[in-house]
């Protein structure tokens, strides 16, 4: 039996991805970037900052501004988040089906985190210039970030792709549970 196959030899379809599931990893993935969001602002606020021309705060100061940016954050990337992922469930380049079911392949995580990455990026530099007012501080933010978040996405898409929530596989026959690709 060949991959993208059945036993009776018969080409499989990729499962179609559904809003929830989308909605749901736009929520997980918000979870765990407006943390490191959160964590980065704060470190960059208080110990650049100062050094990239915007006026010394107090700890509690940078605190409440790094919240904003990252509470703010929330909003904004929930909704291009989703528009991403949406984007990216008609795309089909990269996924194929096996018996274990559907697979995507590592270029296609990559290129899917490139462009997930950069969209997020420019939204947090203008968070953050909004909320600090200093390019320099709101530069350093969205450059700093590209780096925290490229691993922490790439290893958000490789755990949903072991799970099967929110993918319809159009038939009522049970499926297995998705590759450990």
């Amino acid at each position: 039996m060949s991959d993208g196959a059945n036993a009776r030899g018969e080409a499989l379809s990729p499962p179609t991805v559904t809003p929830r599931r989308s909605l749901a990893k736009a929520l997980s993935w918000r979870m765990v970037g407006s943390l490191d969001t959160l964590l980065l602002s704060w470190l960059v606020i208080t110990f650049l900052g100062p050094l990239l021309g915007r006026a010394s705060e107090s700890g509690s100061d940078n605190l409440r501004v790094a919240g904003y940016i990252a509470l703010s954050e929330v909003a904004t990337k929930l909704v291009l988040f989703f528009v991403h992922e949406r984007v990216w469930a008609r795309v089909r380049w990269g996924e194929e089906m096996t018996d274990g079911g559907r697979r995507e392949s590592h270029a296609r995580t990559g290129v899917k985190t490139a462009t997930w990455r950069t969209t997020a990026s420019l939204d947090t530099f203008l968070l953050a210039l909004l909320f600090t007012r200093n390019i320099g501080t709101a530069f350093s933010i969205g450059t700093l970030e590209v780096f925290t978040k490229l691993f922490l996405y790439y290893l958000h898409e490789r755990v949903w792709l072991r799970i099967s929530f929110g993918l319809d596989h159009g038939d009522a026959s049970p499926r297995p549970e998705p590759s450990n690709a």
